[in-house]
């Protein structure tokens, strides 16, 4: 398939505004490490003030309360309440195979008390904080460490309350389907450069839809004559622009202004969606507070590291998983999020907010933001009501992966920001600070795996601990964290499998990352290819590359340690 790539243009009135944006959110970045570097530097140049903060932090870490010690075998009866949260556990799990309501909030309401439990502990007693280079790294770990338990809490909090929509949808479906509540839909497609056979396979599936009060619509921005040609055939409503400015946005923007469907139904080119999906969603539009109805995406191909791992029978494919938990816990709290496909929108409602957003790559994401900010509700329908193509190789999976992390972290210098923009609430603003969040745990993985050699290379002991504490304040934690995770997902998927996803491309995420808070707005919109044979072997060499050089160290590492473990027992 040919490059693609949209070039974002910026509208000339928001530039100063974007440019004050970017150095206010990218300064106060800068002033962190800043401060954080004259900090360190004068604890190792051996500043009294500053060294002696330290050594009283480090005294409270030698001597943390007495409730935060490890139960002494004559005091055996304290150790009942950690045993009985792990016997619940995996009890309520056994006797509900499937999460349900109450079993999901208890099982979640356990983990969250173990994750602060151990937070507690690694906080008020396990740093290393009695000279410098302990200090320096012992500290960062830490707060690596925070930085994605706290996004894993704020989600686990959320996991509380699951709205199922289920029956809701039966009873609101009556009125579509008995043709009482039937409004007129536009159905968009949004094309760039996918094949004919993709875009086929799509327009036929939306012209099979069970709802007559609907006309189809295929977004060329492209401008390609079979596509046109398709369009003829198929009897849909062909679409161009004059040109690609604000890529998919301004696509859709442009279709939107030359339509009149009191609702919008928009899908990617891959997707297909089911005969029922009008009948299911359409309905929630009775309720006139109600601006958009999300539904899940689900996928007909595997993704390219379950196929690696020859797991693609075996392993739910990444963004089910993400559909599956975070949509489904944000839905009771209005934060559901705009996923770009299989969505239907009230026109009122966007013509209110001056259509989708353009300012950001991540366009349905901050159209939501804005519904919500104009006391709209965004439902989500958590039924599997289309399917499409996921990523077929690698290279197509990262480029997916740093469009949306972009995307996301330019919420810290638009007007659409979550945390500032005005009409949401709290509980709106929480959910958006964990979406931040989870970016910057890419930075933190790297951490984590680098921290090993720091100990071989540099005799640096990061975490100050007994065994008999990570027996008593880690293990539960994590054992119950990779159950709940399992069974939260019902069996298909793990916790150590997630890993490999996250660390497989960490390297460039985090680069991303730190790209972005420093020119946001330096790439434009990148395509995810779809349609590409992938029966020829490919080596991606540039995702490989880090992590093999980070295997190559991590295993001579080992190697010095279990030589000289094996000298000093001579």
């Amino acid at each position: 398939m040919a490059k693609s790539k949209f070039t974002l243009k910026p509208i000339k009135n928001t530039v100063s505004k974007k440019v004050i944006q970017f150095h206010t959110a990218t300064l106060i970045l800068l002033g962190i490490i800043l401060l954080s570097g004259i900090i360190v530097a004068a604890w190792f140049a051996g500043e009294d003030r500053i060294s002696g903060v330290f050594a009283q932090l480090n005294y409270w870490q030698m001597h943390p309360p007495m409730w935060l010690e490890v139960p002494k075998i004559e005091s055996k009866y304290l150790l009942l309440p950690t045993v009985g949260c792990l016997l619940t556990v995996f009890v309520v799990m056994k006797i509900s195979p499937q999460p349900r309501i109450w079993s999901q909030r208890l099982v979640v309401g356990i983990l969250i008390i173990l994750t602060l439990r151990y937070v507690l502990w690694r906080s008020l007693s396990s740093l290393n904080l009695v000279e410098p280079l302990n200090g320096v790294f012992s500290l960062g770990l830490f707060i690596a460490e925070m930085l994605m338990l706290v996004n894993n809490t704020i989600q686990l909090f959320f996991m509380l309350n699951i709205k199922e929509r289920h029956r809701e949808a039966d009873l609101k479906s009556l009125a579509v389907v008995n043709g009482i509540f039937v409004p007129s839909i536009d159905i968009l497609i949004p094309t760039y450069n996918e094949p004919i056979f993709i875009l086929q396979r799509t327009i036929i599936g939306f012209q099979a839809l069970d709802y007559e009060n609907k006309t189809i619509y295929l977004l060329d921005d492209t401008n390609r004559l079979e596509m046109r040609k398709l369009a003829e055939k198929l009897g849909c409503n062909y679409m161009i622009r004059s040109d690609n400015s604000y890529a998919k946005a301004g696509n859709l923007n442009h279709a939107i202004a030359k339509t009149n469907g009191e609702l919008i139904v928009v899908f990617d080119a891959d997707f297909v969606a089911t005969k029922n999906f009008l009948t299911r969603s359409v309905g929630f539009f009775q309720d006139e507070k109600v601006a958009l109805v999300q539904t899940p995406q689900s996928f007909y191909n595997v993704d390219p590291i379950a196929r690696n791992l020859g797991l693609e029978n075996v392993l739910t494919h990444e963004a089910e998983v993400f559909h599956r938990q975070i949509q489904a816990s944000r839905d009771s709290s209005g934060s559901a999020i705009c996923a770009g496909t299989s969505f239907v929108v009230r026109r009122s409602a966007l013509e209110k907010i001056g259509y989708f957003v353009i300012e950001s790559l991540s366009e349905d994401y901050f159209t939501g933001i804005r519904l919500s900010a104009q006391g709209y509700r965004l439902v989500y329908l958590n039924e599997k009501l289309s399917a499409g193509l996921a990523a077929e190789n690698i290279a197509a999976y990262a480029t997916q992966r740093l469009r949306w992390g972009q995307g996301t972290l330019q919420a810290l210098f638009i007007k659409s920001n979550p945390l500032k923009i005005p009409g949401l609430t709290l509980m709106q603003r929480l959910a958006s600070l964990a979406g931040l969040l989870y970016w910057f745990g890419n930075i933190s993985r790297i951490y984590f795996l680098l921290i090993p050699l720091v100990y071989s290379f540099f005799d640096v002991i990061p975490i100050r601990s007994t065994a008999a504490e990570l027996l008593f304040f880690l293990l539960p934690y994590y054992l119950v964290n990779l159950a709940a995770f399992s069974w939260l997902n019902y069996r298909s998927c793990s916790a150590l499998l997630s890993d490999i996803y996250s660390l497989i491309i960490c390297f460039p995420l985090a680069i991303n990352t730190i790209q972005v808070m420093i020119n946001p707005f330096a790439k434009g919109f990148q395509v995810t290819p779809k349609g590409i044979a992938n029966s020829r072997y490919i080596f991606n060499w540039n995702l490989a590359l880090p992590l093999i050089i980070l295997f190559v160290a991590t295993a001579v590492s080992l190697w010095l340690n279990l030589d000289i473990a094996s000298k000093s027992s001579q």
